[in-house]
């Protein structure tokens, strides 16, 4: 019924939906609910230490033996630039005299972690099905280790030259992610994220230079984008602000009634919350500074000094500082489960793949 298996075939699941892995927005929950439905669960590694990383991945393989998806960054960490940390702070400084907070005290480090041999280790004893990269790829050494625990390998491209690079080096399956998708940019080979394209110019594109399976990624949230993905060549799709808003997602309520209330041009690019390129909606605090800043520290540095305001703030009910991460689809979301949201996408994906092959035929 689909245009293209190779994904399925692959990864060895039931339908070719991927969860998008969403850092601090989702855990083993939602990755096993959507395995379950027979889609790629994901498990997003980048904000975890290694001992939470084996847990959770550990009570996923007690309740599914379907396949799962775990997913790490693998950026280079910037050098020290204390003069540009120092400005930040100082760009920084009213926002916390205005909470209350000591603008002089010390701030926590950028918790995303770039992948290592510790995560490698884990990967060999837990064996997913599937690891995927965001930010290109690890070391030559790494990657040959997680291709020998027996793992298909994953990662995202902005560009077709990414995509190129990314199955010259290893690459099982590309996701190519358009200007459109939420959270960050996986870019690697170039920071001007003025020339990458949207979903359906580089999906096509993509999947004329590669001969692996493409995932589109990036404004699909229904049945729609999945049939126009495959239309376009896709193998598969990779979904992630429509799953924000099941109950399985680990966002705030914030987070939740902002995204019920999004509309096609809530969301921009900004760099003043991590550091890196990401799509979210906008808050005061973007509005305010950017949303993209040349004042801000490289990735991840930003987001430390941020994060006890984002804290001071959300206990009192604000998300001025927040990371409201989301797509420009996000107003095509729907408040189900995340099975259930997965069987209703492959289902209304499958209709309209059927009825464009019956108006073809006709």
């Amino acid at each position: 019924m689909w245009l293209d298996r190779r994904l399925m075939d692959l990864i060895g699941t039931e339908l070719p939906i991927v969860q998008a892995p969403m850092a601090g927005a989702n855990g083993s929950a939602l990755a096993l609910a959507v395995s379950e439905a027979g889609g790629l669960g994901s498990l997003p590694c980048a904000m975890l230490d290694a001992v939470k990383a084996r847990a959770e991945i550990g009570v996923i393989r007690q309740r599914t033996s379907k396949p799962i998806n775990v997913n790490f960054f693998c950026h280079t960490p910037p050098k020290p630039d204390p003069a540009r940390d120092a400005a930040w702070k100082a760009r920084l400084r009213g926002y916390y005299v205005a909470l209350g907070l000591d603008p002089d005290a010390a701030t926590p480090a950028g918790i995303r972690v770039p992948f290592d041999t510790t995560m490698c280790d884990v990967v060999e004893e837990m064996k997913p099905e599937v690891v995927s990269f965001h930010f290109g790829l690890p070391a030559p050494a790494l990657l040959t280790r997680v291709k020998a625990a027996g793992c298909v390998v994953l990662s995202s491209a902005t560009t077709v030259a990414e995509a190129r690079w990314l199955v010259d080096n290893g690459c099982d399956a590309i996701i190519a992610q358009g200007y459109e998708a939420g959270g960050h940019r996986g870019f690697f080979l170039t920071d001007d994220i003025t020339a990458q394209p949207g979903t359906f110019a580089l999906l096509p594109q993509v999947a004329d230079a590669v001969k692996v399976p493409v995932i589109a990624a990036g404004g699909i949230g229904d049945g729609r984008g999945i049939a126009a993905a495959f239309a376009l060549g896709a193998a598969g799709v990779q979904v992630g602000t429509a799953y924000l808003f099941t109950p399985e997602s680990l966002i705030t309520d914030m987070h939740r009634a902002r995204l019920r209330a999004a509309g096609d041009d809530q969301t921009v690019l900004t760099n003043v919350i991590s550091g890196g390129p990401a799509r979210g909606l906008m808050t005061r605090f973007m509005r305010e500074t950017g949303p993209m800043s040349e004042t801000a520290p490289a990735f991840p540095t930003a987001g430390g000094p941020l994060a006890p305001l984002k804290a001071k703030a959300e206990s009192a009910g604000s998300s001025d500082f927040s990371s409201l991460w989301a797509g420009q689809a996000a107003a095509l979301g729907r408040e189900v489960g995340a099975g259930e949201l997965t069987r209703q996408l492959a289902k209304d994906a499958q209709q309209r793949l059927q009825a464009l092959g019956a108006n073809a035929r006709g």
